[in-house]
């Protein structure tokens, strides 16, 4: 039968790196071919510009992996999502929560989640795919990764802020602080980013970090920033959900007759939602990865 045959050429297991093993029916791509100068098309290597092209289009770099899309056009998606996640946060704010202050008002707790989501969502979001652009897989890594550390300490600055907002707004009105799961998820987000960048800094850019610290930490490094997104959106959400349950009452219009409010507000969260998931997808998506390099610049500390 036809599929017997099929299956027993998966059976067979071959030495060379694209070719059928016992494990799986598609071509493997060997770690590290797949580098500038050199991509990999259904399994064919393509070298040279032609090459070049592929991997800054976004080429799949081997059959059987998820399919993918242009990582220029993609990024100005997801710029304009990140953007219409903050528009629609400070409109909400300033049309239906009272606008913003800094005075111990509600108005001043509005800076809370401006300030979280521009920076723990957006900005770090950013920071996080900076080395997907396909510039950056050429040349030096030094000015990506001052960028990376430029965006992520933006987005810390504004966490910070957000923060005092929101504990300076609870203190004023006797309000308990970290009582609710957003709160927990929230400062658990901070925390790991807190530590993310510290280690980040440290591993990667100070003079003396030896380079065994770097090979030890980058995996982690990468995990965490998932993860720290991750943390994000939750928090996120769970704190517009939150909002909306505490402000829509019987004195109001209630939250279950679902007024404008509420489907404004909805409506961010799946924003929110899109924009971080599309994050993910692109962190996960393997040819628009930078390609390994064993240049002596990557063994040696970056500011020297």
């Amino acid at each position: 039968m036809p599929w017997i045959i099929e299956w027993g050429r998966v059976l067979v297991s071959m030495s060379c790196g694209g070719c059928w093993t016992a494990k799986t029916p598609f071509p493997i791509v060997p770690r590290g071919r797949a580098r500038l100068g050199s991509a990999w098309r259904g399994g064919v290597a393509v070298r040279g510009r032609r090459a070049d092209r592929a991997a800054a289009h976004g080429a799949v770099p081997a059959a059987g992996v998820m399919p993918t899309f242009q990582f220029l056009p993609f990024s100005a998606l997801l710029g304009t999502l990140g953007l219409l996640c903050v528009v629609f946060t400070g409109f909400w704010s300033q049309h239906w929560r009272g606008g913003f202050a800094w005075d111990g008002s509600t108005k001043m707790f509005n800076w809370h989640p401006i300030c979280m989501v521009t920076g723990m969502l957006v900005l770090y979001g950013a920071a996080v795919l900076v080395y997907r652009v396909p510039s950056s897989w050429a040349g030096p890594k030094l000015p990506w990764k001052l960028l990376h550390a430029a965006l992520t300490l933006a987005a810390f600055v504004l966490v910070v802020l957000g923060l005092v907002a929101v504990f300076g707004f609870h203190n004023a009105q006797g309000t308990p602080n970290m009582y609710s799961l957003h709160s927990w998820l929230g400062l658990a987000a901070v925390l790991f980013f807190s530590c993310q960048w510290l280690m980040g800094f440290t591993a990667f850019l100070l003079p003396w970090s030896p380079a065994w610290l770097r090979i030890i930490y980058k995996p982690v490094h990468v995990f965490f920033g998932s993860t720290i997104l991750a943390l994000a959106m939750a928090a996120s959400i769970s704190g517009i959900n939150e909002k909306l349950f505490f402000s829509l009452t019987n004195k109001t219009v209630p939250y279950a007759k679902l007024p404008p409010e509420a489907w404004f507000a909805n409506s961010l969260g799946m924003l929110i939602l899109v924009f971080g998931l599309l994050v993910l997808w692109a962190l996960a998506t393997p040819a628009w990865k930078r390609p390994e390099s064993e240049s002596l610049e990557d063994r040696q500390p970056l500011l020297h």
